[in-house]
């Protein structure tokens, strides 16, 4: 079977599955999984024959999303661990021991904000259970994507967000509610993520084309003060709205023709 088909079952049984049908707290077990290997990834460590990959990860989570994992965590986290599993197996990752993941509740984070610290500890350390302390939640800067915040000062633990409170406050948005938006491919109306999408050929965008002309990382959807606005991730073969190539960011109208590849895709603001 396809790693990457495994990989990709493995993830959708998190949601589909008992646990999907259990939470409905915005932190789901799915999103997750999700970051977790994304911090695995941007935390490996290269020694002179292997990629080692962190094996150790502490959630926190708010006292509201970790009250929906009453009952069932501990088959959650085996569920997570076994999906990190897979992911270095399938990126050829080299870990110390089974992935190891404990949850901790921060009274200070709010509905849909969670944190993750990645660690690479040896085989024959144990595993550190004791609650941790919070980390910080205030962000420094606009997170590329809209839903990754990095806080001063706090080693390898990232705080990521579903929360308007949280983004609002860093692009500046305030209270004011934003639009939701959609891009149209081949008739199939996909909607954006309140905090944009990254578009590519790679399972690990958020919106995934399949075509072979267009990058792994294409290019990046996202929301800002004035606006969305469409991004080049260096791709290949470059990204053009109504025909005109895109140099940088670039506001996007509801009606606007987006080029990427051979695909054509139609942004819209939904009413």
């Amino acid at each position: 079977m396809n790693p990457l088909r495994t990989l990709e079952n493995m993830l959708a049984g998190l949601v589909e599955g008992t646990f999907g049908r259990v939470f409905k707290a915005e932190v789901r077990p799915m999103e997750l999984a999700r970051k977790l290997a994304r911090e695995m990834d941007e935390n490996k460590t290269a020694s002179v024959s292997r990629v080692y990959a962190p094996n150790e990860y502490s959630v926190w989570l708010s006292a509201r999303d970790r009250a929906r994992y009453e009952g069932v965590e501990g088959e959650v986290i085996d569920e997570l661990c076994a999906y990190l599993l897979e992911h270095a197996r399938a990126e050829n990752l080299a870990l110390a021991s089974r992935p190891h993941i404990v949850f901790h509740t921060d009274e200070h984070l709010q509905l849909g904000e969670f944190g993750i610290e990645a660690r690479l500890t040896s085989s024959e350390e144990e595993p550190d259970e004791s609650p941790a302390p919070a980390p910080p939640v205030a962000p420094v800067r606009p997170p590329r994507g809209g839903d990754r915040l990095e806080p001063p000062a706090a080693g390898n633990t990232m705080i990521f967000s579903n929360s308007e409170r949280v983004r609002g406050a860093v692009e500046g948005t305030g209270p004011r509610r934003r639009s939701k938006a959609l891009l149209v491919v081949s008739g199939r109306r996909l909607l954006l993520a309140p905090g944009g999408a990254e578009v590519g050929r790679s399972r690990e965008c958020d919106i995934v084309l399949d075509d072979s002309s267009i990058s792994r990382r294409h290019a990046e959807v996202r929301p800002g003060a004035s606006g969305w606005t469409i991004e080049d991730l260096d791709s290949t073969n470059g990204v053009s709205v109504n025909g005109v190539a895109v140099h940088g960011s670039q506001r996007l109208h509801t009606g606007d023709r987006i080029e990427m590849g051979s695909t054509e895709i139609f942004f819209e603001i939904a009413p």
